[in-house]
């Protein structure tokens, strides 16, 4: 008989998340599709004893189409290790306890834990900074704490876009023009004054044409459909918190080389799920904490994203 796979997820509180748009819940119905035993923790649930980590569980029951849409059990504290996987699916800001969180996941793992995404690779690849391993790929960037730094690039290419490191879903965005004059005011925004290290990037129009797309990478194997966010007439950001429309679109040769580049890497440090962001056919992001797009790709093309998830993991398993 074959062995019940036993799925943990570290997220948000599961109250605030929104049925119809959330890529994590996708997963977790995948999940419990195929007979897998679904159990949920927040950050606050996790712990280190001995060296041993713990996570307070609730189990899990998703009752689809039915108001509440989830069943939770009884909660118990137990080792991770008890888990064939855990999805780690808390959102930024990547922060210290990010990172501490990170630590206690590793001790799971290296206890035989898939932990998806890897802990070591959640910590090493910045979603920003991680663009400067793949430069050919990517918009010019600058990444710096340096406000006359940031005030050369922006004279150099007339129209930038300044965020900070460990922001998500278009929050402290700035699209900033050379003739702005609350430029100097941003760069002391974002770097705190030069003691903050800023991400700044050459700005690419066709972001109002052609939106900024969300590609879905699976084990290092790109979805077949991206989900390109055009931002609103009132707003430079494309990202659906920030009032985006998602549109979808196939990839194009060009996305299709960008993940050739990039998919084998993020392959071989078991990030099995990650989005990059693309504009104008340059990577701007690579989102490797809680990528999100299932749910409105799925929509507008009838794939099952998070089922090729679900059957990547099983083969990781598998292979072990």
């Amino acid at each position: 008989m074959a062995k019940t796979i036993r799925l943990g997820v570290v997220m948000d509180p599961i109250s605030s998340v929104k049925p119809a748009k959330d890529s994590t819940l996708a997963m977790l119905e995948a999940a419990q599709s195929r007979g897998w035993e679904l159990y949920y923790m927040e950050q606050q649930h996790l712990s280190l004893l001995n060296g041993q980590a713990f996570g307070n569980m609730t189990p899990l029951t998703l009752t689809l189409g039915k108001e509440p849409w989830y069943a939770p059990g009884l909660p118990a504290k137990r080792p991770l290790s008890d888990l064939d996987v855990i999805l780690m699916r808390k959102d930024p800001p990547f922060d210290t306890e990010y990172i501490y969180t990170t630590y206690i996941l590793e001790r799971a793992e290296l206890a035989g834990t898939l932990i998806v995404n890897r802990p070591q690779g959640l910590r090493d690849m910045n979603e920003k900074v991680y663009t400067a391993w793949f430069p050919e790929c990517c918009a010019t960037t600058l990444i710096t704490r340096d406000m006359g730094d940031m005030q050369a690039f922006l004279q150099e290419y007339g129209t930038i876009v300044c965020k900070p490191l460990n922001g998500m879903g278009g929050r402290s965005i700035f699209v900033v023009e050379k003739s702005d004059k609350n430029a100097t005011v941003v760069f002391e925004t974002l770097t705190d004054y030069g003691s903050r290290y800023t991400i700044v990037q050459q700005y690419l129009p066709e972001i109002m044409t052609s939106g900024d797309s969300r590609i879905l990478l699976i084990d290092g194997i790109p979805a077949p459909y991206a989900l390109a966010r055009m931002p609103s007439a009132t707003d430079n950001r494309g990202n659906l918190a920030a009032g985006a429309t998602g549109v979808g679109r196939p990839l194009n040769e060009r996305d299709q080389w960008l993940c050739e580049r990039i998919g084998p890497a993020l392959q071989a440090r078991g990030m099995l799920f990650v989005g990059l962001d693309v504009i104008g056919g340059f990577v701007t992001e690579i989102n490797v904490t809680s990528p999100t797009g299932i749910r409105e790709i799925d929509k507008k093309f009838n794939t099952q994203l998070a089922d090729l998830l679900m059957t990547a993991i099983a083969k990781r398993l598998d292979a072990r």
